[in-house]
């Protein structure tokens, strides 16, 4: 099976980067799916997250407060303003890195639904882990 590269890029530096499955991004028209030998396209990103699943089925999760993404038939470049990868060895971690990511998509965003989406989206997909 084909793999796709992502690599998720802020200003701070690398915040993932890594053969993966399939990837959802929080578009600006809303979430799109990008699997391998996907069309090429840029487009801009939302505040949001953006849903990693690996080779194996896990998943992970990304939170970014706003940025553009490059996609091509191998690869998907995001350049993020900010961004929080919610990640923990430890329940305590995962709770911080959870923490984070939440207060990076308040500090941006007026939607109170979307926002409330969003982080209900998160928590789940961490819970999954």
């Amino acid at each position: 099976m084909a793999n796709l590269h992502l690599e998720i890029v802020t200003p701070e530096g690398k915040i993932f980067s890594d053969d993966v499955s399939s990837v959802v991004l929080p578009g600006s028209d809303g979430e799109f799916g990008v699997l391998p030998n996907h069309a090429s396209l840029v487009t801009l990103l939302k505040a949001g997250i953006i849903d990693i699943e690996h080779t194996d089925a896990k998943h992970d999760v990304v939170a970014i407060n706003w940025g553009y993404s490059k996609i091509d038939e191998s690869k998907v470049s995001v350049l993020a303003d900010g961004a929080v990868y919610v990640a923990g060895n430890s329940e305590s971690d995962l709770a911080n890195s959870l923490q984070e990511a939440k207060k990076l998509i308040e500090s941006i965003s007026s939607d109170n639904a979307a926002l409330a989406s969003t982080i209900a989206k998160m928590e789940n997909i961490v819970k999954a882990k």
